[in-house]
C-alpha cells in the first residue's frame, strides 16, 4: 500500500485494533539490536521503511508496509482483468477467503494457512467463483502436502 496512514485508518473505522505506524532503527525488520521499534514513520519517508501492524480474529498477525515506489524487479504483472483493489475489496476478500479456510483447516491435516490463502485468492482475482477457488486451494494443498486426491 503506498500510505499506511490510510489504511491503517481505513481498518481502525471497521473496528480493527491496529498499532501506530512506526519504522525499525536499524532498517526494516532489523531485530538485532534491543527494541528496534521506533514510534513514527521512517524519518527520511522511504518506500518499505514504514509499517502498522493487526492481528486478525483468527490470532494471525499482519503487517503494513508502506511502499509508495516499488524497487526494480518487484512489480507483480497485474492482469488487465485483475486489476488494482482498495483496502475495502481487499478486507472483504481476506475475510471470505478465511470463511473457506475454516473448512478445511477443520477437515484436513496440519498446514500453513497462506498456502491455502494463495491459491485461493489468485483465482477469485482472475474471475473464479468462491467455490471454484475453495476447489483451486485444496488442489494445490494436495500436491503441496502430497495428499492423494478425493
Amino acid at each position: 500500500m503506498d500510505d499506511v496512514d490510510a489504511a491503517r485508518d481505513d481498518l481502525i473505522a471497521r473496528g480493527v485494533n491496529v498499532s501506530e505506524v512506526f519504522h525499525y532503527a536499524g532498517g526494516p525488520f532489523n531485530n538485532s539490536i534491543e527494541n528496534p521499534r521506533v514510534a513514527g514513520r521512517d524519518p527520511e519517508g522511504r518506500s518499505y521503511f514504514s509499517f502498522a501492524s493487526f492481528e486478525d480474529p483468527d490470532g494471525n498477525r499482519w503487517l503494513l508496509q508502506e511502499i509508495k515506489e516499488r524497487l526494480p524487479g518487484r512489480e507483480w504483472e497485474v492482469e488487465a482483468r485483475a486489476g488494482a483493489m482498495d483496502t475495502a475489496t481487499l478486507a472483504e476478500l481476506l475475510h471470505e477467503t478465511a470463511q473457506h479456510h475454516d473448512h478445511y483447516e477443520k477437515t484436513h491435516p496440519k498446514h500453513n494457512w497462506w498456502d491455502w490463502y494463495a491459491p485461493y485468492l489468485s483465482a477469485r482475482q482472475n474471475g473464479s467463483t468462491p467455490e471454484e477457488a475453495s476447489a483451486a486451494a485444496d488442489r494445490y494443498m494436495e500436491k503441496i502436502l502430497h495428499i492423494p486426491p478425493r
